[in-house]
């Protein structure tokens, strides 16, 4: 059992933090990285998709290890983003997995407001929008599933 929630004012985050996603695109591409997929994740996305067999295959995914990740285009780009008329989407936002869902509160972003301005630098959406209170942001943080 998750132990409750409690602001802390240890937290540099305390007060809370700003994000509203602008949809650029940035946290989807660059660099190669992994975005994990359960199976129940992979399930919902095959048939978000229509797959015919209703199951992801690897164009879509690939093994590391034991567990699964979403295959990347050659520029890095996840294989759902859509670059679409100076546009960027995620083509399966619906049921995008939960490692996207919790983006950007993620631990390695909220160890330090270092660590959260650097990856800020990337991402525009962050430091502005809606603002997120400690426990909102602790609640997603923590997130284990949908």
């Amino acid at each position: 059992m998750n132990e409750p929630i409690v602001a802390s004012r240890e937290k540099w985050y305390a007060d809370g933090l700003r994000f509203e996603c602008t949809q650029c695109g940035n946290c989807c591409s660059g660099p190669p990285g992994f975005v994990w997929v359960t199976r129940e994740e992979s399930r919902r996305i095959a048939e978000y998709i229509k797959s015919a067999d209703k199951t992801l295959g690897p164009e879509h995914k690939r093994r590391v290890g034991l567990r699964h990740s979403l295959t990347e285009k050659p520029d890095g780009d996840c294989i759902f983003l859509k670059r679409e008329g100076g546009k960027t989407r995620c083509g399966i936002y619906p049921v995008r997995p939960l490692q996207c869902r919790t983006w950007p509160f993620w631990s390695e972003n909220l160890r330090s407001a270092d660590a959260w301005q650097d990856t800020a630098r990337r991402c525009p959406g962050m430091n502005s929008g809606k603002h997120y209170g400690f426990v909102a942001i602790e609640e997603v943080r923590r997130r284990k599933a949908w």
